[in-house]
């Protein structure tokens, strides 16, 4: 067990400085975030290019090294080496929090790993704000970050997230949105939902509404920008939508998708075994029992 006292003396340790950056509006960089950067030994950045431009704009001269997700496996030793020599550090990434569907998570489980202090600065983010503005249920949340890009592997994490009941915040490029809004609708039904994109920045823009309506949105728009999509927990009404077969046999279950949905009996028979969750051979097996 390691318990940190983030202000106490270190004794002779360097402290990791989590800070976040604004993610379009720069009067959302906080006077403490300044500071930090001002007073930290060298700021680690994800796009150093990027970040050269945000301390220009506020006259830091802190040195830049960069650390990036093709690097992190040599340049993350190298930072925690000098966090043991007793330099503080900073971390950035590109907008927003550091660690979060970033590379900067794995510097901040090694320096925790090793014992070294770790400070992390509130501010700019993109899911809170979303899911805030988004309309739905704030209560509980999942944060899902980016879907697999795959299709198998996508459809598997929200065959996972089906009968999640909390509000899930997922992040999406707009060159992958439509496809994804199409396997979320596919697998968690047709619910409520909200598009954002362009967050604090002139064309912020909230688009709510089912998820069918949302595709066709996307379908009729000309998508820029990345998105926070935030999408209704499960309900009552969706899970009792969810086993409406409960009533059918399997054979009557695979039929129903082979004469009223179109499809082929393999399919059915795949998408029966998803619905009743079993083994994909024992529907096919009772199935075609029934044929013999």
């Amino acid at each position: 067990m390691n318990i940190q006292k983030s202000f106490s003396n270190h004794e002779g340790k360097g402290t990791l400085f989590i800070v976040p950056t604004p993610i379009g509006n720069l009067e959302d960089m906080t006077y403490r975030a300044v500071s930090v950067l001002n007073g930290a030994a060298a700021i680690a950045a994800e796009d150093t290019r990027n970040t050269k431009k945000l301390l220009h704009y506020f006259e830091i001269t802190t040195p830049l090294v960069s650390y990036h997700e093709h690097n992190k496996q040599t340049r993350g030793p190298q930072l925690i080496q000098r966090l043991q020599a007793g330099e503080d550090l900073a971390l950035v990434s590109d907008a927003g929090m550091p660690g979060i569907s970033d590379p900067g998570e794995d510097l901040v489980q090694m320096a925790a790993g090793e014992e070294l202090p770790v400070v992390v600065l509130p501010g700019a983010n993109a899911a809170l704000p979303a899911l805030v503005g988004s309309g739905l249920p704030t209560d509980e949340f999942h944060f899902c970050g980016f879907l697999p890009r795959k299709k198998k592997d996508r459809l598997t994490v929200l065959e996972v997230l089906k009968n999640e009941e909390a509000t899930l915040i997922f992040y999406e490029s707009p060159h992958r949105l439509k496809e994804m809004l199409h396997h979320v609708q596919q697998e968690l039904g047709n619910r409520r939902a909200a598009l954002v994109r362009e967050l604090t920045k002139k064309y912020e823009e909230y688009v709510r509404g089912t998820l069918e309506e949302l595709l066709e949105w996307v379908n009729e728009e000309e998508i820029r920008g990345e998105f926070c999509v935030v999408v209704e927990g499960t309900s009552e009404s969706v899970t009792s939508d969810a086993f409406w077969w409960t009533h059918l046999s399997i054979i009557d279950h695979v039929d129903f998708y082979v004469n009223e949905k179109g499809l082929k009996s393999k399919e059915a028979i795949k998408q029966t075994a998803v619905d009743r969750k079993m083994q994909k051979r024992e529907v096919y097996q009772a199935y075609h029992v029934n044929e013999e």
